[in-house]
């Protein structure tokens, strides 16, 4: 039997397991609820890195700057707070997935998710999962996925929390956020207004960064209530609003201006027990956008895409030995855009992963999906990772997997440019880590090696059209070094060390040349350190030259430091006072070829805890 028809099969059982499960005992509820269960449960052979509130509030409100200087993925961004895309292992923007509270979230116009529209306030955590996961979370999730989480407390609580921020080029954001909490519900609530005239001086130049301001506005509310002992009901909603310029470069002033709308909907009801979980979703999302050449005048492109998925879910406990996830996904995309007509998209997908525990220390996943697209003919998608403890200072992990991504809409349709003859991508990848873990200490080594066929790149032809095409054949490998070091000393003292290191080649078969903007090398570093109610940290950057088109861009170190200071108060209030100063040395540097990047400048930053 083949494993297309293995794959339907198993989706006819799902009735037949619902039944089975009815008869296992019920489990009462965890006092928190997290959002995706899957990213726990079914990732033991991946590299998963997961930033909490003190790393996430160090950095600011853009999901870019904390991630850049947190994890190993690189940045091609066009200017502070301007468009921003990731380069995960090599491949490109749409090949790194974003997974908001458990559902594929990248756009289906042009397949990547704005990391400057992202604020990381937003969430409970934000965890990075390293390698290939189209299993799991579909199209595009190829070089790795980032997860943003909403975990819903049911334990009793209610908790404010206020950020505000000002500093230079007139740069503000307010953020508020509460979490309550009873035996029966849960919620959770935030607001951010975040903006900046952004003008700042181009060093070794004379010029400013003209055009460059932006306005963004956040809301998220989240909420569960206990229906009965085994059953939750889980609302998740967000909104983005934002309207910025868009800068110039050193050669070219800008003019432009682009309006984001973001709204994201989804609901979902579970039902618990000692054995299996049912789970149904609904989800709505909607992206829309609007492009003006001229920021003064009254044309402009739109776009639009609507998202409806539904989806069920059934996690069951076979014997002590062997658990069975499986779900049953469809999409419907429609579409309507100024350059791409009105294209509509219908998706289905069946699932099965399962997780043998084998002893104590060795456990494994085997998973596989098909998905049925109006469009394409998706290839059979497999995974397989695992890990095996030798004690407990270390930990063998092995991941391998086949992905997939479908052209987007953009991809397809876009005028002009658009390429009606593109293939699906398909990727084979196989990840070994190792992770040793000494006391406080951790240090985590991963090598891998991605082939990807029918690649998909933007280039400009020969009229000097940008146009995707499918690249014959890349090759990316390359090796991932993160360590961990914290430790306190009595009760006032704290000291917290983290560094990352990535070597990286991507390269195009046909040429042996490196990708553009996938840099050989590249790292990381901070250092944060706590003495009482005084807090310091230190933040390095380094960044590999890139190939670009038609030469190379030159490497760049960048570092950022602080200093915070909790109030002494009484209750419940809570006060604390930041200070960072961000690009410390005052280095010139671009990350995008003649689009120089902020020179030093002051953040401050109010937290208030209530």
């Amino acid at each position: 039997m083949s494993i297309r028809y293995l794959l339907i099969a198993l989706g006819c059982l799902f009735p037949c397991l619902a039944l089975v499960a009815q008869e296992f005992p019920i489990q009462n509820l965890d006092e928190v609820v997290v959002s995706d269960t899957r990213l726990r449960r079914y990732a033991d052979g991946h590299k998963v890195l997961e930033l909490k509130d003190s790393t996430i509030q160090r950095n600011g409100v853009f999901m870019t700057s904390l991630l850049r200087f947190n994890s190993n993925i690189y940045f091609k961004e066009n200017g502070l707070g301007m468009v921003s895309s990731p380069a995960f292992r090599g491949t490109n923007a749409s090949h790194t997935a974003v997974v908001w509270n458990g559902i594929n979230i990248n756009s289906q116009l042009n397949g990547q998710v704005d990391f400057n529209t992202v604020n990381p306030l937003n969430y409970s955590s934000v965890a990075i999962r390293s390698g290939g996961g189209s299993v799991q979370f579909g199209t595009g999730a190829i070089g790795g996925t980032v997860h943003l989480n909403n975990d819903l407390k049911f334990e009793k609580h209610f908790e404010h929390q206020v950020v505000s921020g000002y500093g230079s080029f007139d740069t503000r954001s307010v953020n508020y956020s509460n979490s309550f909490g009873t035996g029966k519900w849960s919620s959770s609530f935030g607001v951010n207004y975040n903006s900046s005239d952004n003008d700042y001086v181009f060093l070794e130049t004379d010029e400013r960064n003209t055009n460059g301001e932006f306005e963004h506005v956040n809301f998220n509310f989240n909420a569960g209530y206990l229906l009965k002992d085994d059953q939750v009901l889980r609302l998740y909603h967000q909104s983005f609003i934002g309207d910025r310029n868009l800068s110039g470069t050193l050669v070219a002033p800008g003019r432009s201006r682009y309006e984001d709308d973001q709204h994201r909907t989804q609901l979902e009801w579970s039902k618990l027990g000692n054995k299996a979980t049912h789970s149904v979703k609904a989800a709505h999302l909607y992206d829309a956008f609007k492009y003006f050449e001229n920021k003064d005048s009254d044309f402009f492109s739109e776009g639009r895409v609507t998202t409806l998925l539904a989806r069920y879910a059934l996690d069951v406990e076979l014997s002590d030995a062997f658990r069975l996830n499986s779900f049953l996904e469809y999409n419907n995309f429609m579409s309507n855009g100024s350059n791409f007509g009105a294209p509509n998209r219908n998706d289905f997908a069946v699932t099965a992963l399962l997780k043998h525990k084998v002893t104590e220390k060795l456990r494994y996943n085997v998973s596989a999906r098909q998905d049925f697209s109006s469009d394409f003919s998706s290839p059979v998608v497999f995974s397989v990772d695992g890990s095996y403890d030798f004690g407990k200072a270390y930990k063998l992990l092995m991941n391998a997997s086949r992905n997939f991504r479908l052209p987007t809409f953009n991809d397809l349709y876009w005028q002009p440019g658009g390429n009606l003859d593109l293939r699906p991508e398909q990727s084979y990848q196989l990840d070994l880590g190792h992770q040793l873990t000494w006391n406080t200490f951790t240090a985590r080594l991963n090598t891998y090696y991605i082939a990807t066929e029918d690649m998909i790149r933007w280039l400009p032809n020969l009229t000097g059209i940008w146009s995707p095409v499918n690249v014959d054949d890349v090759q990316i490998y390359g090796a991932e070094v993160e360590i961990g070091y914290q430790q306190s000393f009595g009760k006032k003292h704290e000291i917290d060390f983290r560094a990352n290191y990535a070597y990286t080649v991507s390269e195009d078969r046909a040429t042996s040349e490196q990708l553009i903007y996938v840099p050989f090398h590249s790292g990381n570093a901070s250092v944060a350190y706590r003495f009482g109610n005084f807090g310091t940290f230190y933040q390095h950057l380094y960044n590999g030259a890139v190939r670009i088109i038609g030469g190379e861009l030159e490497g760049f170190q960048v570092a950022n430091a602080g200093v915070t200071y909790a109030l002494k108060t009484s209750g419940k209030f809570q006060y604390r006072l930041g200070l960072t100063v961000n690009n410390v040395f005052n280095t010139y540097y671009e990350n995008i070829a003649f689009r120089p990047m902020p020179n030093r400048n002051i953040q401050t930053q109010l937290v208030l805890n209530f």
